[in-house]
C-alpha cells in the first residue's frame, strides 16, 4: 500500500509579515489623508472667520448689562445706548411659537409616516409634499401668509403672523429628522412590545419615541436655527419695533434679524456698526444655548427612560 506524500513548502522558520503595504498603496493612503484633512481645514477656515470676526466685534456691548435689559426706544443711529432685550424677547416669542405649532405636527406626520402609512399612496404623496416644502424660499412662505392673513382675513402685520409663516419653514425640518431617527429604531424592540400585548400605540409611545428621543430633540434645534435668522418674514410680515412689546397679536415687534437689518444702512457710523455686530452674536448665542439646553434634556430623558 502506497503512502500518500503531500508536497508541503519547506517552513524556513521566519513569520509572515502581512502588515507591509506596497509603495503605491502607502502613497494613495497618505495622499487621501492629506486631501481629508485639506478638505476639512478648508470647510472650517470661513466657520471660525466668521464667529472671530462677529465675537471680536460684538463682545464689548454685551458684557453692558443695558444691552440685555433696555429696548432702543429714543435711540437714534448716532446715538450710543440702549439694549437689545425687546428684540431678544420678540425672537423667543416668535420662535416659541413657532416650535409650538410646528414640532407636533411634525412628529405626528413622522409616525405616520414610518409606524402606519409606509408604503400607501397617502404616504407617498404627503413625503412629496414635504420635499417640495422644504425647498420653499422664506420669503415665498412669508408672502402666502400675507395674502391669506391679511389680504384675505384683514387681519393686521403681527408677530404671530410671522410665526405662521416661519412654520412652513421648520415643519419639513423637523418632520425629515424625526422621520429618519424612527426609522433607525430597531424593528425587534416593536415585536418584543407587541408579543407582551402592547397595543401599537402605545408601542410607539412609550417605546419608539423615547427611542429616537435624543435625535428628534436635535431635528427641533436645527428648524429652531433655520427659523430664527429668517428677515424676509419679519419685513413683511410685522413691522420693526424699537419699544419693547412681548404680545405677538398685536403691534410691531422687534426681532434681531430686523434689528440687524435696521443698523445696517448706517454701519459708517461707529454706535450703528457695533450695534449690528451685537446683534448678530445675541443671535448666535441664543441659537447655542437652545442647542445646549435641548441636549440636557435629550440627556436626562433618555437616562429616566431607562
Amino acid at each position: 500500500m502506497t503512502a500518500i506524500v503531500e508536497n508541503k513548502p519547506a517552513y524556513d522558520g521566519k513569520a509572515l509579515d502581512l502588515t507591509g503595504r506596497s509603495g503605491a498603496r502607502a502613497f494613495k493612503n497618505t495622499l487621501a489623508t492629506v486631501l481629508i484633512v485639506l478638505a476639512f481645514v478648508i470647510a472650517i477656515i470661513p466657520l471660525v472667520w466668521i464667529l472671530w470676526t462677529v465675537i471680536s466685534k460684538g463682545y464689548h456691548l454685551l458684557l453692558n448689562a443695558e444691552w440685555w435689559s433696555q429696548s432702543q426706544r429714543g435711540i437714534t443711529v448716532r446715538r450710543e445706548g440702549g439694549g437689545a432685550y425687546h428684540a431678544i424677547m420678540g425672537t423667543l416669542i416668535m420662535a416659541l411659537i413657532t416650535a409650538a405649532i410646528a414640532v407636533p405636527i411634525a412628529i405626528l406626520g413622522a409616525v405616520y409616516l414610518v409606524e402606519y402609512g409606509k408604503g400607501t399612496k397617502v404616504a407617498r404623496a404627503v413625503s412629496f409634499m414635504i420635499d417640495i416644502l422644504t425647498g420653499v424660499p422664506s420669503i415665498v412662505a412669508a408672502l402666502f401668509i400675507y395674502a391669506v392673513w391679511i389680504t384675505v382675513f384683514g387681519f393686521n402685520r403681527v408677530g404671530f403672523a410671522v410665526s405662521l409663516s416661519l412654520v412652513l419653514l421648520m415643519l419639513p425640518v423637523v418632520l425629515r429628522s424625526t422621520e429618519e431617527m424612527l426609522k433607525l429604531v430597531p424593528d425587534e424592540l416593536r415585536e418584543a412590545s407587541y408579543a407582551l400585548g402592547v397595543p401599537k400605540w402605545k408601542t410607539i409611545l412609550k417605546v419608539v419615541v423615547p427611542t429616537a428621543f435624543g435625535g428628534i430633540i436635535t431635528g427641533v434645534m436645527l428648524g429652531l436655527a433655520r427659523v430664527m435668522g429668517e428677515t424676509a418674514p419679519l419685513l413683511i410680515l410685522v413691522g420693526y419695533s424699537k419699544n419693547i412689546n412681548l404680545n405677538p397679536f398685536e403691534g410691531f415687534m422687534g426681532a434681531l434679524p430686523t434689528m440687524i437689518n435696521q443698523d445696517r444702512t448706517e454701519l459708517a457710523l461707529q454706535p450703528a456698526a457695533d450695534r449690528v455686530w451685537a446683534a448678530a452674536l445675541t443671535l448666535i448665542l441664543l441659537v447655542l444655548a437652545l442647542n445646549l439646553l435641548a441636549r440636557l434634556v435629550a440627556r436626562f430623558s433618555t437616562i429616566k427612560s431607562k
